[in-house]
């Protein structure tokens, strides 16, 4: 069973997604890392008996993951950059989830929010979320797995937002899933899904 840290910014529904999901995991939540104080996610954690912490400094980021032994940093609506050493160190070892078909709508700047309003903007009419893994460049690693959302009916980004929650929701346990399976290859950039 591999140990997983989730980092989190705000509400904390995707690192819900996950605690909800861990019956179904090869995996643990043995931490749980917020970039802000008084982020929800981390009561989440605290009320499933996760250990739960505030840090913004990348080396004490990087102590307690040794400390715990992580095998998996998962970014669930994380809006810090993540170091150049925890990437290194943690070389397709760290996922992210992205509320956008990748490579539409994403980069820097594109985040939470942002991206709806700039879909809605647009008026496209299919949008998504992405699950990938984390590189040097934002939102440009490896694509493990991606869900089409039809918001051709959506009235606002809110709408968009719920709607593309409820697929983040499913597919971001799937993909924790398959790592801790050992069932996810990456050749060139891409990523082959190991039945």
């Amino acid at each position: 069973m591999l140990n997983i840290a989730v980092c989190i910014s705000g509400g904390g529904t995707d690192l819900q997604s996950i605690i909800d999901n861990q019956d179904h995991i090869n995996g643990k939540i043995r931490l749980v890392i917020s970039s802000r104080k008084n982020a929800y996610g981390l009561e989440r954690a605290k009320k499933a008996g996760i250990k739960a912490e505030y840090i913004r400094d990348e080396q004490k980021i990087i102590e307690r993951i040794e400390e715990e032994k992580i095998d998996l940093i998962v970014l669930a609506g994380y809006l810090a950059i993540v170091g150049d050493q925890l990437l290194s160190l943690y070389k397709n070892r760290i996922i992210n989830i992205h509320p956008s078909l990748i490579p539409s709508f994403c980069g820097s700047g594109m985040y939470g929010m942002y991206v709806h309003q700039a879909v809605y903007q647009r008026g496209v009419k299919v949008s998504g979320c992405t699950v990938h893994f984390v590189s040097e460049v934002v939102d440009g690693g490896p694509i493990i797995l991606q869900k089409a959302v039809d918001i051709s009916n959506c009235k606002n980004p809110e709408e968009i937002q719920e709607k593309v929650l409820k697929e983040e929701h499913k597919i971001l346990p799937e993909a924790i899933q398959l790592f801790c399976n050992g069932q996810l290859k990456i050749e060139n950039e891409r990523v082959e899904i190991i039945k």
